[in-house]
């Protein structure tokens, strides 16, 4: 059915298939979260279980869910505007900051309700049809997991991923309400209410995980090391160029990937020919990994013995310094050495600890050179 549906929308429109996926996904988890609430509630109010009326209003979370999921890719979908210049799409992870703001707050509720069973205990009402329900909701939720999984692939998208944990999460939740319900039937035990905290304490995991997951994307998370292997396979590629470094990468939503770089090349180059350079560099970035690159020109002296020598010094007297610093953007201007230098995140020394050592041991091997250094904190590498 799924397949069916979603072939339909892109016979129908090849515009925006993201938009209508996404809307797609939130009309099926609307109405099939909504269809196992009734029929939760109605079931946890016969057999008087805090554990499967906790479950009915999870499921009632996933309704009200699936409106925000719904009003997000609507919203997410506009086009950039004077207020909004780089579009509307991080709307989306906005929407998802809602649903798992949603998902921890009945966290808390199902947990204050279930601790109060727990305190006093009362029996389950069972009967076959409770059983036969509540089976039924766990195919359905297996149902749409596998369907917001199934769209989130298809479009790269955040909030169906968590979508579809959450659905998964309940698919667990359900299996427990049932073992408990089984449990007082053949032993009489009363477990309903710690079964109901154990569901509780789990959606409050899963709901705190997703509020940090989503707060992470709007602060501008780090690219994954899979992107930044491809950006930087592709830079690698071209002979053209003899090296790169301040890569920065910016997101504004899942089709809004901006990226700069300095590029470092030979200062004989023609301005042209090193516009055409960079100019087919951000051309590949865009057709291969829709990335939209601004390249930063870097000339470097390598014709020039005196400078390569001391770049040469200068990068030996780093190296035993912290084997992981590296220098780029290496200046010489009358007694005047400026520079960068890439500090990884882990690395031991302090910038003046950098900067004192440095200074000592330039003025022993070089002279009296002032120093002008800028220090690159890189939390890529």
């Amino acid at each position: 059915m799924l397949k069916f549906l979603m072939s339909y929308i892109q016979k129908k429109s090849n515009k925006d298939l993201r938009t209508n996926y996404g809307i797609l996904s939130g009309i099926l988890g609307l109405f099939s979260n909504l269809l196992l609430f009734v029929m939760k509630f109605v079931i946890g109010i016969s057999a008087h279980s805090v554990s499967i009326l906790a479950d009915a209003i999870n499921n009632l979370t996933d309704t009200a869910s699936s409106i925000v999921t719904l009003f997000g890719f609507r919203v997410a979908a506009k086009p950039a505007d004077s207020e909004h210049p780089y579009g509307h799409e991080r709307f989306e992870y906005i929407s998802g900051f809602v649903i798992s703001i949603l998902i921890t707050v009945v966290g808390f509720q199902f947990l204050t309700s279930s601790v109060k069973r727990i305190i006093n205990p009362a029996n389950i009402k069972l009967s076959l049809w409770v059983f036969i329900i509540l089976l039924l909701s766990v195919c359905i939720k297996f149902w749409q997991s596998r369907m917001y999984s199934n769209i989130a692939k298809k479009i790269k998208s955040g909030t169906l991923k968590a979508s579809a944990q959450d659905s998964m999460n309940d698919v667990l939740t359900t299996v427990a309400v049932l073992v408990s319900a089984g449990v007082e039937w053949l032993t009489g035990w009363r477990v309903d209410g710690y079964v109901g905290t154990l569901i509780a304490l789990y959606i409050l995991y899963n709901g705190i995980s997703m509020v940090k997951g989503f707060v992470n994307e709007l602060l501008g998370s780090r690219p994954t090391d899979k992107e930044i292997i491809e950006m930087e396979k592709r830079l690698d590629s071209y002979q053209s160029i003899l090296g790169y470094h301040d890569l920065l990468v910016h997101s504004y939503g899942p089709k809004k990937q901006f990226a700069s770089v300095h590029i470092e090349v030979d200062e004989t180059y023609d301005l042209n020919y090193a516009h055409e350079i960079t100019d087919t560099i951000e051309k590949d970035f865009w057709t291969n990994l829709h990335v939209a690159l601004v390249c930063h020109l870097d000339p470097v002296a390598i014709n020039d013995e005196e400078y390569q020598r001391k770049l040469l010094l200068l990068k030996e007297i780093l190296f035993r310094i912290d084997p992981n610093l590296r220098i780029h953007d290496f200046r010489i201007e009358g007694s005047t050495l400026s520079f960068d230098i890439v500090v990884p995140q882990h690395t031991a020394l302090s910038d003046e600890d950098i900067r004192e050592q440095l200074q000592q041991k330039i003025s022993y091997a070089l002279g009296n050179y002032q120093l002008e250094v800028t220090f690159d904190h890189n939390y890529l590498l």
